[in-house]
């Protein structure tokens, strides 16, 4: 009886440590029960007032740790993810680690010393430590599942006894330490690329080997190809692929010609850049009757040298684009298809595949089909060639090319009225020696040859993906990879709103796909030209989605086409390859694709095209420093293109080169970020630093290695 009685008092008085564990062990024994307040405190035996006050002090400090849930109000259960969670690994250099976990949800923090050596985009286990009061959720790394990176590029710091790969990355705080015998032949100031093979517990900084030397650091080739390396492109070619292709044979055959459309007599020509080698398209235009056209869109046939599996293919593949850096392009194919085989060169007897238009007088579509052809380019334009054709009306082809542009512009007016989006980007270019060295900057801009060879190459594609999607309503669409583009976010374009409204403009959010993309077009127009057109174009780009590759038609909404795929570039893009094969076999009566494996195809197209887009940002940020090295001390004006925490973002009027005046360089005041008006604000002298404003700056500092400009104020 003593001893109940010593019970029944204990568990009067219970501190609320002891009372925790006892909740958390309940609770850990019935993991997958759900228990109220009552059934709680009748399997506690919490009988008191005070004690069943501090349970629902202890219940709500666990379901603030994540340790228990509340699947209604009143109710609580384990939380069955429990605290180990997988995900993904940043990495930050200044040791603001972070894990975003599977399920989703805010990211979690991880400090340096809880990292575990993980490194940045690795997949690993993490476990939830205990949380303290009024403190964001922190985690431990226990295991790392996959490494998402292994190989690094730096420059080399070689001594006499050790060597590290000295790297920028801004997601890899520690040198790799890397042992002599690994060097392969590097020296002290060499760029290379270094694979990690180790990174023990003890050790502060990882170990690794040199896979390549890429050169001097400073010499131009050495630094494009460490810019490919940086982003996991390639920057050689496999031999065993450059052998596959010499064997390829470029002879047209008699069965080529007999089961092929001919239009080698049919005027046709090619309008490209002046620096370009492989010739994706051509056109070709004759005259039915009056007022009828017939207009062909040729495109160059590699499906028909490039088979699927084969050695070519696979390359192809893992490469899915050319990339095109500052001086150079990285081509997805071998240079014996992309520049001979299959470019329709002027002049040489070329397989095509081609989208044949009857077009009338209004450049309406009366009717098209879709052939395999030979052809014969008769003459090959670079765009300022066609452009002063256009503007002159005088030199080769003038009655073919006129008539062109007038079809092309009709179809481009009715595709404005449609509600397709005009983003016309002024694109920066640099004049370079023989060494690489950026002598000039030049701007290049869309003319109307330009434009003409886009309307006709919209008009393939948007055709093309009709031909297969469009299906009779109780039939389904063959599986075929699709140009998709979803509408913008609604929040997005509301900031848009706000943003430009300092500059007096305005567009609609709300209303049909059709009037809010009519209104953006009238606020890229309203901008053409003025001081502030580069950065509205560029913030009203921020708003917009990234257009993708999917077998899930959506759409393509920038362009107002309800289809859309990628038909014309086969030489340069991979998805374009899929879209010729896949219409080849429908064509010819063939079952529907594996979906699977086209949406993954679909998946890492659309990923490489935006890392091959990352290297090419990367080589004109690497010029622009170089081309401004040499103009340090400079004033130029130019406008504030970013506000961050750290610093304004300057783009110099004249050239477009952007660099940063941080923010120990504003050390008149004490400035404070306002994130949500884009600005920074003196704490004593009010002085404002806005998004878009006029400012006058004088380069002080260019860093190669960091690809990074500063700037300070010259007023």
């Amino acid at each position: 009886m003593a001893k109940k009685k010593k019970e029944k008092k204990g568990i009067k008085r219970m501190k609320k440590r002891d009372l925790a564990e006892l909740i958390a062990s309940h609770f850990q024994l019935h993991a997958e029960q759900t228990f109220g307040l009552k059934q709680l405190f009748r399997g506690l035996k919490l009988t008191t007032h005070p004690l069943k006050m501090l349970c629902v002090d202890v219940l709500n400090e666990m379901i603030e740790d994540g340790f228990l849930v509340e699947p209604e109000k009143g109710e609580f259960k384990l939380n069955g993810k429990g605290q180990i969670l997988t995900g993904i690994f940043q990495r930050k250099s200044n040791g603001k680690n972070s894990f975003t976990p599977d399920e989703g949800g805010a990211p979690i923090f991880i400090a340096e010393r809880n990292a575990a050596h993980a490194m940045n985009g690795d997949r690993v286990r993490v476990a939830l430590c205990a949380r303290r009061k009024r403190k964001e959720p922190e985690g431990e790394v226990i295991e790392i599942l996959e490494r998402a990176k292994t190989t690094f590029v730096g420059t080399l710091k070689v001594t006499k006894n050790y060597a590290f790969l000295l790297t920028e990355s801004s997601t890899l705080a520690n040198d790799i330490f890397i042992p002599k015998e690994k060097l392969k032949g590097g020296k002290d100031g060499d760029k290379a690329v270094v694979r990690i093979t180790e990174w023990p517990d003890e050790a502060k900084n990882p170990f690794g080997e040199v896979v390549d030397v890429l050169g001097k650091a400073g010499d131009n080739n050495t630094e494009m190809h460490a810019i490919l390396a940086e982003y996991g492109l390639p920057y050689t070619y496999p031999a065993s692929v450059e052998a596959a292709a010499e064997k390829l044979s470029a002879e047209i055959t008699p069965e080529d010609y007999a089961e092929r459309e001919d239009f080698r007599t049919v005027t046709t020509f090619t309008i490209d850049p002046k620096d370009a080698k492989d010739f994706d398209d051509a056109l070709s235009i004759r005259p039915l009757k009056p007022g009828l056209w017939e207009v062909g869109v040729h495109i160059a046939d590699v499906s028909h040298y490039v088979k699927e599996g084969g050695a070519i293919d696979k390359e192809a593949v893992k490469r899915a684009t050319s990339v095109y850096l500052v001086d150079r392009t990285i081509p997805m194919l071998p240079e014996r298809l992309c520049n001979f085989i299959c470019s329709l060169r002027p002049n040489e007897e070329k397989l095509a595949y081609s989208v044949i238009f009857t077009l009338n007088d209004n450049a309406e579509v009366k009717d098209y089909r879709i052939r395999h052809t030979v052809i014969k380019s008769d003459r090959r334009f670079t765009y300022e060639e066609a452009q002063a054709i256009i503007e002159t009306g005088t030199g080769d082809y003038t009655y073919e090319i006129l008539e062109l542009n007038r079809l092309a512009q009709q179809l481009r007016a009715r595709r404005m009225a449609a509600g397709s989006i005009d983003f016309d980007r002024v694109e920066v270019k640099f004049e370079i020696d023989e060494k690489g060295k950026p002598l000039s900057v030049y701007f290049k801009q869309s003319k109307e040859a330009n434009k003409l060879i886009e309307e006709f190459m919209l008009l393939a594609n948007r055709t093309v993906a009709e031909h297969i999607g469009k299906v009779p309503k109780n039939k389904k669409p063959k599986v075929f990879p699709y140009r998709i583009h979803d509408l913008p976010d609604p929040m997005k374009l509301e900031n848009l709103n706000q943003f430009i409204a300092r500059f007096g403009y305005k567009i609609r959010t709300g209303g049909s796909k059709t009037e809010v993309s009519r209104s953006l077009n009238r606020l890229l127009s309203d901008v053409s030209g003025k001081k502030e057109q580069n950065l509205i174009e560029t913030v009203s780009l921020r708003a917009m989605q990234k257009a993708r590759y999917s077998i899930h038609n959506i759409g393509h909404y920038g362009l107002a086409f309800d289809y859309y795929t990628h038909f014309t570039s086969p030489i340069r893009r991979y998805p374009d390859l899929m879209v010729h094969r896949l219409l080849t076999r429908y064509e010819a009566g063939g079952r529907t694709a594996q979906a699977d494996k086209y949406e993954e195809l679909c998946e890492h197209s659309s990923a490489m095209e935006q890392t091959a887009a990352s290297a090419e940002r990367a080589s004109v940020k690497y010029k622009q420093v170089e081309f401004m090295g040499e103009r340090i001390g400079n004033v130029y004006d130019g406008v504030i293109s970013g506000v961050t925490e750290w610093g304004i973002y300057v783009e110099i009027n004249e050239n477009k080169c952007e660099g940063m005046v941080p923010m120990r360089d504003l050390g008149d005041d004490y400035y404070e970020f306002d994130e949500k008006n884009y600005c920074l604000i003196g704490r004593r002298h009010h002085r404002k630093f806005s998004l878009g404003d006029p400012v006058k700056i004088k380069v002080a500092r260019a860093n190669l290695e960091k690809k990074q400009l500063d700037f300070t104020l010259a007023e």
